[in-house]
């Protein structure tokens, strides 16, 4: 079984200060909080660009600070969001792709997502895997149901995704599949045997989820984005918190963490 690779999601684009005090929402704080997630224990972060004000942006210039930052402090594999905000234009979410990073998010589908539809059209989707081929950035393709992963595989034998490909099973939002082991099994048996994968879960979901991945081989991914709370009615400290709690638990399943460099490598970047 491969080393366990624990990624951080520190902010996303959704959670607030007033849900989540201890968000990081400037490039600095994003860059301390990611350093504080590699002490901890992850080797990779996945981030979102904020202003000032909190809300969420796709601005090119924001996303190179955040990525100044983070490698100034640590040596994480920083994966941009090209999800961006609900609402937000393809070509807004595409731009950080252009800062060449190690790895942008893929979503290889529409979702409603609470009272609103994340819509990613089919032509969009070419668009972004051809811009992130372009540029050398090797995607990770998001599945929030199962339809998803048919259009992913679909693609894959088609030669329009590269191949080992690395997947982000997201389970539990308001319109996708439901954050529980049964679906988490199911996507899991449709994955190609050569590719890898890391289970993003929300809210309750994240920690039960997060135990199933370590144990069935996969990688997990924790942090605000996902989650604020440590426990039922506790929020958590920060997004370091999260990362050492998983990372105890892989100790205990005796499943050794990827550092970076190992990331790097098992991840074909």
């Amino acid at each position: 079984m491969d080393k366990l690779i624990i990624t951080a999601a520190l902010t996303g684009a959704e959670v607030t200060r007033a849900q989540q005090p201890a968000l990081p929402l400037t490039p600095r704080e994003i860059g301390i909080a990611a350093a504080e997630c590699a002490e901890a224990g992850a080797a990779m972060v996945h981030v979102h660009g904020r202003l000032a004000d909190g809300t969420p942006t796709q601005d090119r210039e924001v996303y190179r600070e955040i990525i100044a930052e983070v490698k100034a402090r640590s040596d994480v594999i920083v994966q941009v969001s090209t999800g961006g905000a609900v609402g937000m234009t393809a070509a807004e979410r595409l731009a950080p792709v252009t800062l060449k990073p190690e790895m942008a998010t893929l979503s290889m589908g529409s979702v409603n997502f609470g009272d609103d539809v994340f819509l990613n059209a089919p032509n969009d989707i070419t668009e972004f895997a051809r811009v992130m081929a372009e540029h050398g950035v090797r995607p990770e393709l998001e599945i929030f149901d199962s339809g998803m992963l048919s259009t992913a595989l679909r693609w894959l034998k088609k030669g329009l995704l590269p191949s080992p490909a690395h997947f982000d099973l997201v389970l539990g939002i308001p319109g996708g599949m439901a954050g529980t082991p049964e679906s988490l099994m199911f996507l899991r048996a449709q994955l190609p045997p050569d590719a890898t994968w890391t289970v993003a879960a929300i809210g309750a979901a994240q920690l039960p989820l997060n135990t199933l991945a370590i144990v069935l081989g996969g990688h997990v991914r924790v942090g605000f984005e996902d989650n604020v709370y440590y426990r039922k009615g506790e929020l958590a400290q920060s997004n370091a918190q999260m990362v050492a709690r998983v990372a105890r638990i892989a100790q205990e399943l005796e499943r050794p963490l990827a550092s970076p460099a190992e990331a790097r490598r098992l991840l074909r970047l």
